[in-house]
């Protein structure tokens, strides 16, 4: 057993004590520090609309939800071109292709929940299958029965999701840097990073660095120079949306890539896989096994540009998708 602490022990001890509660009384100050500087409540969505949802731009009440939604072209179109966003993003990636396919085809985009101006899912839930209703929801409250149906990273997942789940409503398939396999991360965005650690996706809630958000940006970008502050802006201003944060975290969990992965050979409808060459969330690879289980499809690589190919570089992808949608 041990003896009594001796009286230069115990000096030892308190002296070790009061330089650790100064260390942990210092952290305290530069975390409450870096908080203050970096500050970023949420927003409410009538704080952001006035900006972020000019016309075309309207709100449509579905499942509970004030959903942000853009409907654009001609209305006869018998399969309207539905175009879903990634994690953290919204229907603003989609501007480039819908600028060019407009004159000629319907293109429907909206928030999905938990993004963008839709915001939070009343429910809190973020599972895959619940994406799934919601989609359909929003194409029935449309009244569109057969749509061509097209996403990116997470939105691609989406995608899939609904393809597998109502394929009667699905005419032609696009999949743009699709997440769906299980994931093999090169480079994960630093915000995506927080949003997945305990702890600091709390601090997350209330302090944003703008920084962040551009790094986050650089990071999936193939040529980050092409990040500009405007971009930034939209993209900072639809995060601290209320309630973004929140179901960012929430999505992460609930809404894993992978469990689908093994009926992705169920797919029957033509499929068309683009990709950026130099995608370091969701690697080139996985538009290889896409191309692969799905029969028929096809991939389309582009070398110089990054995860969100329709963003970076909008005339070159949507011509690809011109192209495929013209085939027979």
């Amino acid at each position: 057993m041990l003896g009594p602490m001796t009286g230069r022990a115990r000096g030892i001890l308190a002296k070790t004590l009061r330089v650790l509660g100064a260390l942990l009384a210092l952290l305290l100050v530069v975390v409450g520090v870096g908080v203050a500087l970096t500050w970023a409540p949420d927003r409410p969505l009538d704080a952001l609309v006035a900006r972020w949802a000019p016309p075309p731009s309207q709100f449509v009440e579905v499942k509970g939800m004030k959903v942000h939604l853009r409907d654009e072209g001609p209305r006869d179109d018998p399969a309207p071109i539905v175009l879903l966003h990634g994690t953290s993003a919204s229907l603003h990636t989609w501007e480039g292709w819908a600028t060019a396919l407009r004159p000629t085809r319907r293109v429907i985009r909206f928030d999905l929940p938990g993004f963008g101006l839709t915001g939070p899912s009343p429910d809190g839930v973020y599972a895959i299958e619940s994406y799934v209703a919601f989609v359909v929801a929003v194409l029935d409250h449309l009244h569109v029965q057969r749509c061509v149906i097209g996403g990116n990273s997470f939105g691609g997942h989406v995608s899939l999701a609904v393809t597998l789940a109502h394929p009667a409503r699905v005419t032609r398939l696009i999949l743009v840097d699709a997440a769906g396999y299980p994931s093999e991360v090169k480079s994960m965005p630093l915000g995506f990073r927080l949003a997945r650690t305990p702890v600091l996706n709390r601090l997350a809630s209330v302090s944003l660095p703008r920084r962040l958000i551009e790094s986050s940006l650089r990071n999936v970008y193939g040529d980050p120079a092409k990040v500009t502050p405007e971009l930034v802006d939209l993209y900072f201003a639809l995060a601290v949306r209320a309630g973004n944060r929140k179901a960012l975290v929430a999505r992460f969990e609930q809404a894993p890539s992978g469990p689908l992965a093994a009926r992705f050979g169920e797919i029957r409808v033509p499929t068309l896989v683009l990709w950026g060459g130099r995608d370091r969330l969701i690697p080139p690879s996985h538009g290889a096994r896409f191309e692969k289980d799905i029969a028929g499809s096809k991939l389309v690589t582009f070398d110089d540009l990054g995860h969100v190919p329709q963003e970076e570089g909008p005339d070159r992808t949507v011509s690809a998708v011109q192209a495929f949608l013209s085939s027979n």
